[in-house]
């Protein structure tokens, strides 16, 4: 018979706390020095930041969101045009069965 194992009392952990918000993740973000380690890391560590990863992925970051736009409003230009191009289609349909009907 195991008796360690039949007197030991489970131990209940606190639940973890809710992440924090946008907003909070900003003004913390906002309040912190210029002082605060995540914004001179780079300079510890002996990186000028120019060529570092974080930069490149910020750019990255960018360079989709500016495509995504592009193609966003590319899109939005497309579907005007077939609109168009549905209604001309329809009035030549039209058009086309106008003549018919005379020449018969």
């Amino acid at each position: 018979m195991n008796l360690g194992s039949k007197n030991k009392k489970r131990v209940v952990l606190p639940s973890r706390p809710e992440p924090p918000t946008v907003d909070q993740i900003l003004e913390d973000i906002n309040r912190a020095p210029p002082s605060d380690p995540v914004f001179n890391i780079l300079e510890k560590t002996g990186h000028d930041g120019s060529d570092s990863d974080v930069d490149l992925r910020f750019r990255q970051c960018a360079q989709y969101l500016d495509l995504t736009e592009r193609l966003q409003e590319a899109r939005g230009r497309l579907q005007l045009q077939r609109e168009g191009l549905q209604v001309a289609g329809e009035r030549l349909q039209s058009d086309v069965a106008e003549v018919r009907g005379q020449t018969l």
